[in-house]
């Protein structure tokens, strides 16, 4: 089964004289997303690969005849692991700006390097887009509501890697997230010259697992894992920059009882998370549903707004009298506040909430309703 992603019209989004950069985490189909794509236009193409040396030299040079001439007649060069290449940004910058009506693809599943050495080289010569694992908003063209619905515990625990998603067995779909944790997932982070080993970063992804959904202090991290809170705060920086967990603050308008010091950390994917701690018990075996809940439900709701457009600023809320609310997306000059649960019940805004922004939405999604809010 091939599942049709959200960008596979990637002409859409080629301008002449800017490049396209495309991120995401490993394994989430970029390279896959380019070949397709590749595969269909009529434009004369070159693809390369970050990880070839000669490559890395020539992009890297800064020299302006040198990479006019490695581009020279075609229509459109793509690159795919461009952030193996020294000073790519420069190398971008010198294509578009010297070669008339040229195009321009570079793929890198990390940011911390890739947006490093683009953005400012690049500024106004580029536009962005995020690939993410599978979302339930590209699995719709192939299934209805029933169908998803059906098939929610395997999202739940499996996550939506392409790789995972296409299996049938549990067995297999196992082995594919061990490999891709193993093999994949922190290459790019070990690769980076200020991060010596593993260890320290497995034992921070295992209590961010375990956190998911709770607010998470610097301090009490660093306590955990022995290390100071400063290398915790740029192990986490390196952590969300590579795709793998992303961070939300809390909500304020500067009133004493609101909590805004600490933090929340989503996994960018479900079965990242229960690989990290390996745990891939069934539904009701585990006690952590609603931290699965609303890690799936906050990361689709996520993938939905980069897909389509919406821009919104993200926050949790909660207060010293631990009143809380998931999700308050600031939209518009308004606000929106949703309240994660996994059951259908009654639940009313919180009184604090509704007392002190007026006006505003409120919002519990469950596993009855959830498709409407995430499709």
């Amino acid at each position: 089964m091939k599942i049709p992603r959200y960008y596979e019209k990637l002409e859409n989004y080629l301008e002449p004289n800017k490049a396209l950069l495309i991120f995401g985490p490993r394994q989430v189909g970029k390279t896959t997303l380019l070949n397709d794509f590749l595969k269909t236009t009529k434009l004369k193409y070159r693809l390369e690969s970050g990880e070839n040396i000669r490559v890395q030299d020539v992009l890297g040079s800064q020299d302006f005849d040198q990479i006019k001439e490695f581009v020279e007649g075609y229509e459109l060069i793509a690159i795919d692991e461009a952030q193996k290449i020294k000073n790519i940004g420069m190398g971008l910058k010198i294509i578009v700006d010297q070669i008339p009506g040229i195009k321009v693809i570079a793929t890198g599943s990390s940011s911390f390097e890739l947006l490093g050495q683009t953005g400012e080289p690049l500024t106004g010569r580029k536009r962005t887009i995020i690939l993410f694992p599978v979302a339930q908003l590209e699995l719709k063209k192939l299934f209805n509501n029933y169908e998803l619905k059906s098939e929610l515990a395997e999202y739940l625990i499996f996550g939506g890697y392409p790789a995972v998603a296409t299996q049938v067995t549990k067995n297999k779909k196992v082995e594919i997230l061990k490999e891709i944790v193993e093999s994949y997932l922190l290459k790019d982070i070990l690769e980076f010259e200020r991060v010596k080993g593993s260890k320290i970063i497995f034992n921070l992804l295992k209590l961010l697992a375990f956190q998911v959904g709770s607010q998470v202090s610097l301090s009490e991290l660093a306590q955990n894992i022995g290390v100071d809170h400063k290398t915790v705060g740029r192990y986490l920086n390196i952590l969300e920059q590579s795709f793998i967990i992303y961070s939300v603050q809390g909500y304020s308008r500067n009133l004493r009882n609101e909590i805004t010091k600490k933090g929340k950390y989503y996994f960018y994917d479900n079965g990242i998370r229960n690989a990290v701690i390996f745990n891939f018990n069934e539904l009701a075996l585990r006690n952590d549903v609603g931290a699965l809940w609303e890690n799936f439900i906050f990361m689709e709701r996520l993938k939905k707004r980069a897909y389509k457009g919406i821009y919104a600023n993200a926050y949790f809320w909660r207060t010293w009298e631990r009143q809380e609310i998931d999700l308050v997306e600031e939209r518009d000059g308004k606000l929106y506040a949703y309240e994660f649960k996994w059951n259908k019940g009654n639940f009313k805004v919180p009184s604090q909430w509704a007392e002190t922004y007026k006006d505003t939405s409120f919002e519990v999604i469950n596993k009855e309703n959830y498709l409407g809010f995430i499709l």
